[in-house]
């Protein structure tokens, strides 16, 4: 296998959605980056995959990049991956990329699952494009100011959210995008529980308010009739 960054796109949930090429790549690579080596532990053991594996996430991502960048200057193949999906989709690995560039090293893309396609999929929103903007910040008034940001948006906005704050963000659309705004949440994508829901701010709210919500949550605002 040829010495390079390999970006390796895993599972979102269901682990049997591996491809066989991200099989093949992390079987033959000199090591595996991961972002919590304990989750990816768990992807490796299903596949038999002894690589070793380092840890590479949002606190240690530069001193992580330069090692990385020193290990294939020394010949090795390095495949990066994330708990789930395409790294650098909300999650660590820009920082990597970028250095790895500098450096004029070979990256090369192996494509994988993400739940932003997959829910855009799934959402039947999407024919005509969509907007990403990832996770609001934690403040409120940024929030305010994000979502206030695509009040006019011709396209839909494609959110990652916590479990911990999807009513929150049910009563931000409602206040800031108006009560019939048509709302899609992807819970637990491709798992045993996965759960697709669509309404209203209000509809939604009376559907998770009441109960324990577990897993991140993928949110979907749909344009304004």
């Amino acid at each position: 296998m040829d010495a390079g960054l390999y970006i390796v796109g895993t599972p979102i949930g269901n682990l049997g959605d591996l491809s066989f090429r991200a099989l093949e790549t992390l079987k033959e690579a000199d090591l595996i980056v991961a972002e919590d080596t304990r989750h990816t532990r768990r992807l490796t053991d299903r596949y038999d995959i002894g690589t070793h594996l380092m840890s590479c996430h949002k606190f240690n991502e530069n001193q992580r990049a330069e090692q990385i960048v020193e290990r294939i200057h020394d010949g090795q193949a390095v495949a990066m991956v994330t708990d789930s999906g395409m790294p650098c989709i909300s999650d660590p690995g820009a920082r990597v990329i970028r250095l790895c560039r500098e450096a004029e090293v070979t990256i090369t893309s192996i494509p994988g699952p993400a739940a932003v396609t997959t829910a855009v999929a799934l959402s039947g929103f999407g024919e005509h494009g969509f907007i990403f903007a990832g996770f609001l910040p934690h403040k409120s008034g940024g929030r305010r100011r994000d979502l206030e940001k695509w009040q006019n948006a011709d396209l839909p906005v494609v959110l990652y959210e916590s479990p911990y704050r999807l009513i929150k963000l049910l009563n931000e659309i409602e206040e800031y995008l108006g009560a019939e705004r048509v709302v899609f949440i992807g819970r637990e994508m491709t798992k045993k529980f996965e759960e697709l829901s669509i309404g209203t701010p209000a509809e939604l709210r009376a559907q998770y308010e009441n109960r324990t919500v577990k897993g991140e949550c993928v949110v979907i605002i749909r344009p304004s009739d």
